[in-house]
């Protein structure tokens, strides 16, 4: 539940901050990785899959955050304003946690 409220979250902020929304699943199909993103053909945006299972909530949601920054091609000062501000957006899904 935690990962589709967090989902929600940050596709709300990314909106809001004028980015493309990934598609968020889990997990992976690609054995091996903690976090992949899919482009799709044509007009769809891409899927960020991020591998949950023994993982800390706040690794899982750090990744969404870089899966959102990666998708939208964000480098250096946009990327980290972007970071702070996506996860500003789930902090509430990590308070809810503890």
């Amino acid at each position: 539940m935690r990962f589709a409220g967090a989902a929600r979250a940050l596709a709300d902020e990314a909106r809001r901050a004028g980015l493309v929304v990934p598609g968020f699943v889990s997990p992976p199909r690609l054995e091996g990785f903690d976090r992949t993103l899919r482009r799709r053909p044509g007009t769809a945006p891409p899927a960020v899959a991020v591998r949950r299972a023994g993982r800390s909530l706040s690794v899982v949601l750090a990744d969404m955050v870089e899966g959102v920054v990666v998708a939208n091609g964000l480098r250096g000062r946009a990327a980290e304003q972007a970071r702070a501000r996506l996860l500003a957006a789930v902090a509430s899904v990590t308070s809810e946690a503890a």
